[in-house]
């Protein structure tokens, strides 16, 4: 469902219509992979705020929970973290990972 925008300047979009326009093909190796055991040591937990499609999750156990599969491959998460060690990155295999469309 599309909205206007507060100042009605451009139509807000819903998460879920932008959600629409992006396709995940997932390949059966992950991209990024996270090393728990250093992130258990981390108090910032910068990943879990900054990721923008909300993939990593803290665990009771003071581990992080991580799923590539709807990963938008922008590396905000190996960008902010300062923990070394912690992630490794690399984009997806050839043709897989995300894909835009304009919709």
């Amino acid at each position: 469902m599309t909205q206007t925008s507060p100042q009605g300047q451009r139509p807000a979009v819903s998460f879920e219509d932008r959600m629409a326009t992006v396709d995940f093909r997932v390949a059966e190796r992950a991209h990024i992979t996270v090393d728990t055991d250093v992130c258990r040591s981390c108090e910032v937990r910068a990943c879990v705020h900054a990721c923008p499609a909300a993939l990593f999750v803290p665990t009771d156990d003071g581990g992080i929970l991580f799923n590539y599969e709807q990963c938008f491959e922008c590396g905000t998460c190996y960008q902010v973290c300062d923990a070394p060690g912690a992630l490794t990155w690399s984009y997806p295999e050839g043709g897989h990972g995300v894909a835009f469309r304009q919709g």
